[in-house]
């Protein structure tokens, strides 16, 4: 790394184990990479803490999985005291994404602004339940918004700006209209 340079702290989840698969220590492994095998091509991979870091040996595609060897990782005991970690690298570990295209961790904290300049909250998370992505927006006060992550919705993410412009949609499935019923 150049002198001069700060390193981006950020800390992306590319990965989660899963139970053993086997005797001999191998896992099942949730890959959130594009492309599940490249999240093997980050080397070390460690805990959110950074207290523990593991390799990849080997990679295979399971039905909606990786199955994975981990360095160190002999038997079924073993991978059992793993299950469920979640594994991070540093957000400049990352490739660059294309336009129009963001990791979730640039948009957590953002400040979420309406087209017309009013105050909305805070980013404070992406989610996606099968039918699309969700933006989770924290008012100051009241309970988080969930909107489409949609062109339509979202118009707008400025980074440089640390903000998401907003266009709130007309009416939202589920909502109830405020008239009494006839």
């Amino acid at each position: 790394m150049a002198s001069g340079l700060i390193r981006d702290a950020r800390q992306i989840c590319v990965a989660r184990i899963g139970a053993p698969h086997g005797v001999r220590g191998a896992v099942r492994l949730w890959s959130f990479t594009a492309d599940p095998f490249a999240v093997a091509d980050y080397g070390a991979l460690a805990t959110k803490d950074g207290a523990r870091s593991f390799e990849i040996a080997t990679a295979r595609e399971a039905k909606d999985h990786l199955v994975v060897t981990l360095k160190g990782v002999t038997t079924r005991d073993e991978a059992e005291r793993l299950n469920g970690l979640e594994l991070y690298v540093p957000r400049d570990a990352l490739p660059p994404t294309e336009d129009d295209e963001y990791y979730h961790a640039d948009l957590i904290g953002l400040a979420a602004v309406t087209t017309a300049g009013e105050p909305l909250g805070r980013v404070v998370a992406l989610h996606n339940f099968g039918a699309g992505d969700i933006i989770e927006i924290a008012p100051p006060s009241g309970p988080t918004l969930l909107l489409p992550f949609t062109n339509a919705v979202v118009p707008t993410v400025d980074l440089k700006a640390g903000q998401v412009i907003i266009e709130p949609p007309d009416e939202i499935e589920g909502d109830t209209p405020n008239h009494p019923e006839a």
